[in-house]
């Protein structure tokens, strides 16, 4: 089997957004704490979260960012100015209010009722996220070994906005690829076969000519075994196997991809 083309997902597996989302809250939350004696930032960071998730599920936009692939916490921090859909501009008008009414809740439950500082987390909260696009360390070097051996696709789930900013603020890392997928603009998101096979069309190789990099069993291991692309999950946490979606391969880091190939070859 030759392998001609190695796809890779965005977040979690090229970018460390966990990261940048944990720091983002902890900034925020500190500032709060920092107004507000005797609040915890750790119980604000939580009830937040919680709050955000709730109101997030309860919109009538709730099945269409399911299928694209957008969290409540990008929600919080989005502007979903992009998209053709018209769900992205019910999602545009919607954000302001949710980004606030997320705080105002996390805060409310910690018995704190505070209308202005609500508004004023909010809008840190979008500042702090983007001042940490972080990179994992690997990230460069892998893709600069693979450049020219293969063809790269990056293949990430996202508001078209989102996912263009995410890019943007590592300029460096754009121009390693071939090819650039972004659900929201393709209309469906992984797991979906149809935008998998999107990217092999847009690759012109066969499923078995290509890999599919990612951190998430349910979206980029789950689609890729669908349309018969070898699936490696990165697996950084050591996190256990469970379920019925088993990958092909199971890496923890991404440099492990170059014996990868090598032994498919």
């Amino acid at each position: 089997m030759t392998i001609k083309a190695v796809c890779f997902d965005l977040d979690d597996t090229l970018l460390w957004d966990e990261r940048s989302v944990k720091e983002a809250f902890a900034a925020t939350c500190e500032r709060a704490a920092a107004k507000i004696d005797g609040l915890n930032p750790d119980q604000l960071e939580e009830a937040v979260r919680r709050e955000a998730r709730g109101l997030y599920e309860s919109y009538e936009t709730y099945p269409f960012t399911t299928m694209i692939g957008i969290n409540p916490f990008e929600g919080l921090w989005a502007t979903f100015s992009a998209g053709e859909q018209p769900e992205f501009r019910q999602l545009e008008q919607l954000a302001p209010t949710y980004r606030k009414e997320s705080w105002r809740r996390g805060l409310l439950a910690l018995g704190v009722d505070d209308e202005e500082l609500s508004g004023e987390l909010a809008e840190q909260f979008g500042r702090e996220r983007r001042a940490r696009p972080h990179v994992y360390e690997e990230t460069f070097q892998v893709l600069k070994e693979l450049q020219g051996k293969v063809k790269l696709l990056l293949l990430t789930n996202g508001c078209p906005a989102l996912q263009q900013e995410k890019l943007d603020g590592v300029p460096e890392l754009a121009p390693f690829f071939d090819e650039i997928v972004i659900s929201g603009n393709f209309g469906k998101g992984k797991p979906d076969p149809s935008i998998f096979r999107h990217a092999l069309e847009r690759l012109g190789i066969e499923p078995n000519e290509g890999i599919m990099v990612g951190d998430k069993l349910t979206t980029d291991i789950k689609g890729a075994l669908s349309v018969g692309m070898t699936a490696v999950w990165i697996n950084r946490d050591g996190k256990t196997l469970t379920g019925e979606i088993v990958p092909d391969y199971e890496i923890k880091h991404l440099s492990e991809l170059h014996d990868l190939l090598a032994k498919l070859a």
